[in-house]
């Protein structure tokens, strides 16, 4: 049996190829190029281009690769993106998820996982790591489209015997420790991306958005979690999945918050430079503070982080910067 990973060209779905591959699975990987690579993809996978919400390729695929698993990260992700155009939101994070559910139902494939965020929770009444039983209410489009996926999974789940997992992320960052990928999208949000790249001299400078908030520094308060834990985490849940677990909802994080201007700091001290940082007004959609409570993931799944360090993901950021400069040039 083979694992389908949607968006398995992007920076998360890239990783999670590599580390079904490091276990010795049989991956499928369906990608549009949208905002993935094809180079990303080892050439011993099977790559397929296409979409998604196109239903008879998505079929072919599950029958013809006699795929067991989905593991689902195609969408799109920036969440002021989706203040100003909510419907590509809802219909490449919502309206496509129905689609490749409905192929799921009609192929027989009974394990899904899928990619969540955070931002289904919205601002957390309490200073305190938020957990999964707390109210959802997303403060943004990218947050709403998430959360009306996961309803439609459970659904789905409920009407035919789907097994499922959700994660819900927080904030991503790093890069495979190995080399073989990262972050590598043009114009991505990310933070340590962005402060990565004005430490390396590939942005003029690095702008912050709020340092009004109810936190000790005045900026926003994130937990981050690198990529390479964070795809262990969907290894874990497929676990799970084939050992008989018929449901499970989890964030991934780790539980300790970074403000943006301690990140800012720790990217200047990892690299060693000084770089030029802007003060702006808050971005529409943007919380305070958000910080995960992680103990459903460890307790029950027996889920072991092995990269909860600041410096460390910082890191492999750096160094995937550097190997991605040079990936460029190579054209």
């Amino acid at each position: 049996m083979s694992v389908l990973v949607t968006g398995g060209a992007g920076y998360i779905g890239s990783h999670m190829v590599w580390e079904l591959l490091d276990h010795g699975e049989d991956v499928v990987v369906l990608d549009n190029l949208t905002t993935g690579f094809r180079w990303a993809v080892p050439e011993r996978v099977k790559f397929v281009e296409g979409d998604i919400n196109d239903q008879p390729l998505v079929e072919d695929v599950l029958n013809s690769n006699a795929i067991d698993t989905i593991v689902h990260f195609a969408g799109s992700v920036v969440v002021p993106e989706s203040i100003v155009n909510p419907l590509k939101y809802y219909d490449n994070n919502t309206g496509r998820t129905g689609t490749l559910l409905r192929a799921a139902v009609n192929c027989s494939v009974d394990k899904f996982i899928f990619s969540s965020t955070a931002a289904v929770y919205g601002t957390p009444d309490k200073p305190e790591p938020v957990r999964e039983n707390a109210v959802l209410t997303p403060m943004s489009p990218y947050g709403s489209s998430k959360l009306m996926s996961e309803m439609m999974i459970r659904d789905v789940a409920n009407a035919h015997n789907m097994r499922y997992v959700i994660l819900r992320y927080f904030n991503v960052a790093g890069g495979d420790p190995a080399g073989r990928v990262g972050l590598s999208t043009r114009g991505a949000t990310h933070l340590i991306k962005l402060a990565c790249e004005a430490a390396l001299g590939h942005r003029d400078y690095l702008e912050v958005y709020g340092t009004d908030y109810d936190t000790p520094d005045g900026s926003g308060v994130r937990d981050f979690i690198h990529v390479s834990d964070l795809v262990n985490a969907h290894y874990v849940a497929m676990n799970f999945l084939r050992n008989g677990g018929k449901k499970f909802t989890a964030n991934c994080g780790y539980g300790t918050g970074y403000s943006v201007l301690e990140v800012i700091d720790a990217v200047k001290r990892v690299s060693g430079r000084e770089f030029d940082v802007r003060l702006g007004p808050r971005r529409e959609g943007d919380i305070a503070l958000m910080i995960a409570n992680a103990e459903r993931l460890i307790e029950r799944l027996s889920w072991v982080p092995k990269y909860d360090d600041l410096d460390l993901i910082i890191q492999t950021a750096l160094a995937w910067e550097d190997r991605l400069e040079k990936l460029r040039k190579q054209g």
